[in-house]
């Protein structure tokens, strides 16, 4: 299940954020949110460049914890999309984030002619576009579908 997706641009500003199936909310504002998912993602980021025994450029993809798993994915101009999604999704998921910038935030965001560049995004026609290409995907899901999958197994 897919929990939420933060779109930032290469200094950090939150340019798109949107949740379906978040469950618990935040004791801080949308904006501390923002700039401590952003924070936390640039250290991991530094982080792993620095310890990586082999290629530093392939770094930080994607950490678990018991509760969701974070993915992440950074475009060759600075973009990065970070997406929450619960453990029951196999593996990285990089592939969807990428088809994600390629086909809807390009598409919808990039050459809108009223969306500015690093700017939010604001348009009506990129979130819808974006909710249609998240809920056709497997990964979607949805709580009961998850919680009848989990007591199945």
């Amino acid at each position: 299940m897919i929990f939420n997706l933060y779109i930032y641009d290469r200094s950090g500003t939150c340019l798109f954020y949107h949740e379906w199936n978040r469950q618990k909310q935040v004791d801080v504002s949308r904006e501390e949110d923002f700039k401590l998912m952003y924070g936390m993602t640039f250290s991991l980021k530094s982080f792993c460049n620095r310890i990586s025994p082999t290629d530093p450029n392939i770094g930080f993809t994607s950490f678990k914890t018991s509760q969701y798993k974070l993915h992440f994915y950074e475009t060759p101009s600075g973009l990065k999309f970070i997406m929450t999604t619960d453990l029951q999704i196999q593996g990285d998921i990089r592939f969807l984030m990428h088809t994600l910038y390629k086909d809807v935030f390009v598409e919808y965001a990039i050459r809108d002619p009223e969306c500015e560049l690093n700017k939010p995004i604001k348009s009506k026609l990129f979130s819808e576009k974006l909710n249609e290409f998240i809920q056709k995907q497997p990964q979607f899901g949805n709580i009961a579908q998850t919680a009848l999958s989990s007591i199945v197994k």
